[in-house]
């Protein structure tokens, strides 16, 4: 490479035009970056979970609910994809659970007003 700036044409080359992805593909991948996130939140990349420095429970919250609502608007659009994002969601939602030292009352935790209690 030269160093000199990418031209419009090598971009284009290079980038899929938001019409040609299907839309199953588009809540898919909007689903699992809210999962990594979530995940990322609740310190479980770590070693430790319990002393994970990127641990935030409050942004772990609004991330795991923000996943529950569009799984929930979306779930007769995934097909095959609705059981694996179901169930990453439900093991979020565990997760928190156990990571909270108050966990919430069934029904209160994070998204489970769009998919009910989560045990």
């Amino acid at each position: 490479m030269t160093g000199e700036p990418a031209h419009d044409a090598d971009l284009q080359d290079n980038v899929r035009d938001l019409v040609d992805v299907p839309s199953v593909e588009v809540i898919s991948r909007a689903a699992v970056m809210l999962m990594s996130s979530a995940a990322e939140k609740l310190g479980l990349g770590a070693e430790d979970p319990d002393t994970a420095p990127e641990r935030d429970l409050d942004e772990a919250r609004r991330l795991i609910t923000a996943l529950a609502g569009l799984v929930t608007a979306s779930v007769e659009y995934l097909g095959a994809h609705a059981g694996p994002i179901r169930d990453g969601l439900q093991t979020l939602q565990r997760a928190f659970r156990e990571a909270s030292a108050f966990p919430d009352a069934p029904g209160q935790g994070p998204g489970e007003k769009y998919t009910g209690p989560v045990y």
